[in-house]
């Protein structure tokens, strides 16, 4: 199971820590992600980080802005959201994938496990 907080209402500028924690299972040989869906707007890649964290992947609509990041002793991924912007309003999830290579997984075909998501609402 996936659990997804950190969500809120912020104003344009403003910043949001995301966590995804997982129970019941190791996050450590997991690929993990972070998608989002506005209404009535497809499901979009935001951002991954490989089972080791060394590789991480941006959409070009957040790099700069949002940093994904993985305690895997705590079994948690995170996602740094600075400057955010009300294009940036979504309900966001999290999603996890049994993988050791070390390429982005961008599809959420990709993923096995979804945590229920949580609301970002950036106001201007």
């Amino acid at each position: 199971q996936l659990v997804a907080s950190g969500g809120g209402l912020v104003q344009a500028g403003g910043s949001l820590r995301l966590s995804c924690v997982a129970s019941g299972f190791s996050l450590n040989n997991y690929a993990m992600s972070w998608f989002r869906q506005a209404p009535g707007k497809e499901r979009e890649f935001v951002a991954a980080i490989i089972w080791s964290g060394r590789y991480t992947y941006y959409a070009d609509s957040v790099k700069g802005r949002f940093t994904i990041s993985r305690d895997n002793a705590k079994n948690t991924v995170y996602l740094q959201m600075n400057d955010l912007k009300p294009g940036d309003t979504a309900i966001y999830s999290c999603a996890a994938r049994r993988s050791t290579d070390t390429g982005p997984l961008l599809s959420p075909d990709d993923y096995d496990f979804w945590g229920q998501g949580t609301q970002v609402t950036v106001s201007s």
